[in-house]
């Protein structure tokens, strides 16, 4: 029998969070590695056919000044070019 070796890819998911609060008064500081295993388990059963897949993420928020770019695009996309 041939031995099958795991291929780790890389993949991303982009989003943003809109909120009118600082940064530190919404983001969650008490994940637990039960809740980082939770949503892993999600993203895998959800994402891909092969149940099989095991899925390692690190949750990380980028500084808006150094994503300013990216962010204006989404925003764009989910609320229309003129903010309607």
């Amino acid at each position: 029998m041939a031995e099958k070796n795991a291929v780790a890819i890389p993949f991303a998911i982009v989003g943003f969070f809109a909120t009118e609060k600082p940064i530190e008064e919404v983001l969650r500081t008490d994940l637990s590695p039960e809740d980082l295993e939770e949503l892993q388990q999600y993203l895998a059963s959800k994402l891909f056919k092969d149940p099989n897949v095991a899925v390692a993420i690190f949750p990380a928020v980028v500084p808006p000044e150094q994503a300013s770019e990216a962010i204006k695009e989404l925003e764009n996309f989910l609320f229309g070019e003129n903010g309607d």
